[in-house]
């Protein structure tokens, strides 16, 4: 019984850090992301580039992130990055957008 206890412990702390460093948006962003959207559209912060996105829904911004858009690769060239990376970046630059 003490094993399984042990076990069920280190799995629950692995599964909660993993959700940690998903949920570090602003991490994510100034390591795999700022270095493009500090420059170039949309950059981080300007509502007015941001609008029209933010109005198409986090799920779609996400999607169009995992894709590719325009002059952005396939997860914004970070394919190492998890979908739950993405979307905490992605809602990220959206706060700074609002």
């Amino acid at each position: 019984m003490k094993c399984r206890l042990i076990v069920v412990g280190a799995m629950a702390a692995l599964c909660s850090a993993g959700t940690a460093l998903a949920e570090d948006g602003k991490a994510i962003y100034d390591k795999s992301c700022g270095a493009c959207h500090n420059v170039m559209a949309p950059k981080l912060g300007d509502k007015g580039q941001w609008a029209s996105r933010i109005g198409q829904g986090t799920d779609a911004l996400v999607a169009a992130v995992l894709k590719g858009k325009g002059a952005m690769p396939p997860k914004g060239g970070a394919a190492s990055l998890s979908n739950a990376d993405i979307k905490a970046a992605v809602e990220y630059m959206v706060s700074r957008a609002k």
